[in-house]
């Protein structure tokens, strides 16, 4: 069931900065949890049937996180289609540098409904990565709530509709199992999607171009969303200006000894 909104609480260290959004009066919604630990003992079963900690996924590589129910009539297809579109544009390679773990909200879906995802996403992403990087995953209610606490995803039961009534959304986590990144709604651009992890990873995945566009773009956790800072492009532009100049002194002054040098050997010859 759709939930248009948003409640975020971001932490940086010591600080806690606090952002509001529309949030359902039953208290669905999500939370950002910057920082925070995500309980990786936590133990579920992956598409294959077999038993899996949540460190099972981390310790290499960041990890895309998002919270759905497989047998959701709508916005939960929205949003793994979503991602799954947008990863595909994205030049990094799931398995190699990140990895995707989906976890269903409902303790009566199975393993068999998340390979029947997969297979379903495998088609859509049509990259030979997708098996080895993508993993669904269900578990009971104690280890689903835990989880979901632990992130900050608010969502409940609604009886009359039968559905499960949540806010769309997806984290980044670093390899650690910090949540580094959230990101809202059901639409999310390669561009962000590429930068969280490459600022997850602590720069060893990415080029050098997204190092700059992370100086450039810093996250904005109101929006969750990476935005352009006009202080952080002057101080790129300054600092590019200043480059410029010290190489035009440079070449100048390497012209004018040259010349220096030149007439000097002139004048050396005319006195022979």
């Amino acid at each position: 069931m759709l939930l248009a909104g948003f409640s975020a609480h971001a932490q940086y260290g010591e600080t806690t900065a606090k952002y509001s959004g529309f949030v359902s009066k039953k208290g669905v919604g999500i939370d950002q949890k910057l920082n925070s630990s995500i309980p990786l003992n936590l133990v579920f079963r992956d598409e294959s049937d077999h038993a899996v900690p949540l460190r099972t996924y981390f310790g290499e590589k960041p990890v895309v996180l998002a919270l759905v129910y497989y047998k959701c009539p709508g916005l939960c297809g929205l949003t793994l289609s979503d991602l799954a579109h947008s990863l595909k544009r994205v030049e990094l390679e799931p398995a190699r540098d990140y990895d995707v773990v989906i976890v269903s909200i409902d303790p009566k879906e199975n393993p068999s409904i998340a390979a029947e995802k997969k297979q379903n996403y495998a088609k859509l992403f049509a990259r030979p990565s997708f098996q080895a990087g993508w993993h669904f995953l269900t578990g009971d209610q104690n280890a689903i709530t835990s989880l979901a606490s632990a992130v900050g995803f608010h969502y409940r039961w609604d009886e009359p509709t039968h559905q499960f009534v949540h806010a769309a959304g997806v984290m980044i986590a670093t390899p650690e199992g910090k949540l580094s990144r959230y990101f809202y709604g059901i639409q999310y651009t390669p561009t962000d999607l590429r930068l969280s992890l490459v600022e997850a990873s602590r720069h060893t995945i990415g080029s050098p171009v997204d190092y700059v566009l992370l100086f450039c773009c810093p996250y904005d956790p109101m929006t969750g969303k990476y935005t352009v800072a006009i202080y952080n492009l002057l101080k790129l532009a300054g600092a590019g200006t200043l480059v410029l100049v010290l190489a035009l002194i440079f070449l100048l002054n390497r012209s004018a000894n040259k010349r220096r040098q030149l007439a000097f050997q002139e004048q050396q010859t005319a006195h022979r």
